[in-house]
């Protein structure tokens, strides 16, 4: 079961052609994703209600989608506008529709009641189309459910683990980090860690003009159901870091991860690592990029091993540890919206 009335990301901007269109599932729907002749984006039902057949297959004509199965077109309302043959339109004769939004070079999908979507509920992130920040764009498709690569983000000790090479250091598996919980709205958890005289990872390592032992940090701002902001960085030891203050050789990133589901056991993935330094250096922008891919590569080999037996045996539970406090909560936070929604359906 998915949570409906929220915002979920759809695709990047650029995924979204000016011609042509984007099929998508999402949260077991098929969605498909086009530009109208002003440029915004339209998000329908891929399927027409004649037969069933994908709508991805037929054709843009100016605003509309015509099905190329028997020639039913729809406006961007989802409204069917012609049947060739026959001239009156039954006015169940329609398609579903989506609420849409483009900002900060993600689109936003509103998938359950249209008059419950508030744009101004739309998480900020900034970074992606800022003058002060550089990132390059990216995705990944899971085999897994997206709740268990939620787990693996707040999870901070696995990094010393599956990332030895590439984000975590040894210190990673002991530290323990500070969880703020904040159950107003649809709630929201800050995930604080500090490694004090630290190596840098490699990923800092590559683009770092200064050596030596770092005070490092990684503030997770996480968002249900799959949301999470990040805010990190190394600084020379002693240099104030942890009271706030960043000197000029200080390395600081703004990390994008956001999960969509697609069905129960496959999840959509976007993610980014933007930087506010060397703004104009295209190879450090896709150096980081390709260590981004590197290390997520690494978590997608555990997380889709990890369904793959959990769909073998599903009656098997899980047993918490110590390290599972972050994701217990953001567990505990998507329970909560799913319950209430259903409690609200059922009313």
């Amino acid at each position: 079961m998915f949570i409906k009335n929220c915002w979920y990301v759809a695709a990047w901007d650029i995924e979204v052609p000016e011609e042509g269109m984007l099929a998508r599932t999402l949260l077991n729907e098929p969605v498909l994703l086009y530009r109208d002749s002003k440029g915004q984006v339209v998000a329908l039902e891929n399927r027409c209600c004649h037969r069933s057949a994908p709508l991805h297959l037929g054709r843009k004509e100016g605003d509309c989608v015509r099905c190329m199965y028997h020639g039913l077109k729809f406006d961007p309302s989802g409204a069917c506008v012609e049947i060739p043959g026959q001239d009156t339109i039954p006015p169940k004769t329609q398609i579903k529709s989506y609420r849409v939004v483009e900002r900060h070079r993600l689109v936003w999908i509103w998938m359950g009641d249209p008059a419950q979507a508030n744009a101004d509920e739309i998480v900020d992130y900034h970074w992606h189309n800022s003058p002060e920040w550089r990132m390059k764009p990216g995705y990944i498709h899971y085999q897994a459910n997206y709740k268990l690569i939620v787990d693996n983000l707040l999870d901070f000790t696995h990094l010393a683990w599956v990332h030895p090479t590439t984000l975590g250091t040894e210190s990673a598996a002991g530290l323990k980090p500070v969880i703020e919980r904040n159950t107003e709205g649809k709630g929201t958890l800050t995930i604080s860690r500090w490694y004090l005289n630290d190596e840098m990872p490699n990923l800092h390592k590559k683009v770092a003009k200064f050596e030596g032992k770092v005070d490092r940090w990684q503030i997770y701002q996480w968002s249900p159901p799959a949301l999470l902001r990040m805010d990190a960085g190394s600084a020379p030891t002693g240099t104030g870091a942890p009271e706030g203050k960043r000197v000029p050789e200080a390395l600081q990133f703004r990390h994008t991860s956001i999960q969509t589901p697609e069905t129960e056991t496959t999840s959509h993935y976007w993610f980014c690592q933007a930087r506010n330094f060397e703004l104009d250096n295209a190879q450090m922008t896709e150096s980081i990029y390709q260590s981004v891919v590197e290390a997520f590569e690494e978590d997608r080999t555990m997380i889709e091993a990890q369904q793959k037996i959990i769909s073998q045996v599903p009656e098997r539970p899980m047993l918490p540890i110590g390290a599972d406090s972050g994701l217990n909560q953001a567990r505990w936070l998507i329970d909560r919206l799913i319950k209430a929604e259903t409690s609200q359906a059922s009313a």
